[in-house]
């Protein structure tokens, strides 16, 4: 058995506490198989991805995450910038754990933490899962421009232990103020954007907040990402295509342009809101986006 230890990295914060709250069960699930576990607890947003490039540099190369989404995507970006490499075990503990899903991690946070113990007890080989590139950050599960980043922020501004529903109450949210449609110009491999729009995300994995089966056809280690655009609607409109959304029954409306991409660039006419597996960035006008593939090895 490899003796180099296993390196946990939780944010308790996660899923409204719940990461928290399974710590000692997860240590002890995980530590069964007789190796060492270290526990690293982050205590603020970028802390948790600061301590897993040191730990990476440090010589790291068994990175597990208890957390959401949020928290995977700090630790990708903390792989992906070190100096060394690792990789990833995913125990899900947030809200929507999309990158979970994506990845056929079972959601019972029981299950998924005895299945990564059996995997690293076993040395079993890890599989390559692509990763985004947008600018100078990283992402696992995907990025949205525009109407779904504005969406995203409204949500994490919520503190309701109602799950999923926090997105879903977020675009009722998000309407009352309007529905932006900044121009931009969208280039990708065979498609050619130049006006205004809703959104435009970019899919590594089929899901996002939770609920939504944004891109049904996409899988994170294909080499290709999911590119949807949506032209500008109506409240009402948006009201209609919600259900079809939930259930991935969207991609043929007439709003929806859809491609398999692996760079795209986009340029607004305005700084817009963005975020990158459900974290909020800065807002921009240029974003420059490529895969790549098969860049971040999942245990």
């Amino acid at each position: 058995m490899n003796t180099d230890p296993v390196h946990l990295f939780l944010n308790p914060a996660a899923g409204r506490g719940r990461a928290g709250k399974r710590e000692a069960g997860i240590l002890a699930l995980l530590g069964e198989p007789g190796f060492r576990v270290e526990v690293h607890r982050s205590r603020a947003v970028g802390d948790l991805e600061e301590q897993v490039r040191q730990c990476v540099d440090q010589g790291g190369t068994r990175i597990v995450v208890a957390g959401g989404d949020g928290s995977i995507h700090e630790a990708t970006n903390g792989i992906m910038n070190a100096q060394g490499s690792a990789g990833l075990g995913v125990i899900p503990s947030g809200t929507g754990n999309d990158f979970a899903k994506a990845s056929d991690v079972p959601l019972d946070w029981e299950l998924a933490t005895r299945n990564l113990a059996q995997r690293i007890a076993g040395d079993t080989a890890s599989r390559g899962i692509d990763v985004g590139r947008i600018n100078d950050r990283f992402f696992a599960n995907g990025a949205g421009i525009g109407f779904d980043a504005k969406v995203t922020q409204i949500a994490r501004s919520y503190h309701l232990p109602i799950g999923d529903l926090v997105y879903l109450l977020a675009i009722f949210r998000a309407m009352i103020d309007g529905i932006a449609t900044p121009r931009m110009r969208i280039a990708a491999a065979d498609t050619i954007w130049d006006g205004p729009l809703t959104l435009a995300n970019i899919a590594n994995g089929p899901w996002i907040g939770g609920m939504f089966h944004i891109a049904p056809g996409a899988r994170n280690d294909d080499g290709v990402f999911d590119l949807l655009i949506a032209a500008p609607v109506s409240r009402l409109r948006i009201l209609s295509l919600l259900p079809k959304l939930m259930t991935g029954r969207h991609m043929g409306e007439k709003e929806i342009v859809h491609e398999p991409v692996s760079h795209v660039v986009v340029e607004c006419s305005e700084p817009v809101p963005s975020h990158l597996d459900g974290e909020v960035q800065p807002l921009q006008r240029r974003f420059e986006i490529e895969l790549l593939a098969r860049a971040l090895q999942l245990i």
